[in-house]
């Protein structure tokens, strides 16, 4: 796994970010992903995710988490991955605001712990393709979602 997170205006320490990255590491063994999968996690504010959320996606308001998939259905990239098996794989960036997911976790009475670790499985989610638009679609993720959390010890 190669992680790269990027905490520029140290919105969380570097206990959380080993916290983190241990997180991370348990998803994607979770989810099978091979081991040359690459991802990276931006820690913002929630300024900057506003402004993410309005230029790349239409929508004037800060959220919680915002996630760029590399390989979104891309068949030229499929075929490039299945010609060189070691190709490393990069799902894509995570953005992820820590005042909105410390406004979340305050309203959903969960430690901020928790919801950060909610925050990053969901992104990491989207990234390998799950969506919650239909509800069976959204039955899967949140299952698997609420699985991985418990199994690394994160219940509601």
């Amino acid at each position: 796994m190669d992680l790269e997170i990027f905490n520029d205006d140290k919105l969380i320490d570097q206990k959380r970010e080993d916290w983190v990255e241990n997180l991370v590491k348990f998803t994607f063994k979770d989810l099978e992903l091979k081991d040359n999968t690459q991802l990276s996690i931006h820690f913002v504010t929630k300024d900057k995710i506003h402004e993410i959320n309005k230029e790349y996606r239409d929508v004037d308001r800060a959220t919680d988490v915002i996630s760029f998939a590399i390989n979104d259905g891309e068949e030229s990239l499929d075929y490039l991955e299945s010609q060189i098996p070691d190709l490393p794989v990069d799902l894509g960036d995570l953005f992820i605001s820590v005042e909105i997911v410390d406004e979340h976790a305050k309203d959903y009475e969960h430690s901020f712990d928790r919801e950060l670790g909610y925050t990053i499985v969901h992104g990491i989610l989207h990234l390998n393709g799950y969506d919650h638009i239909k509800p069976e679609d959204e039955k899967v993720m949140i299952g698997l979602q609420e699985k991985i959390l418990s199994a690394y010890g994160l219940e509601k």
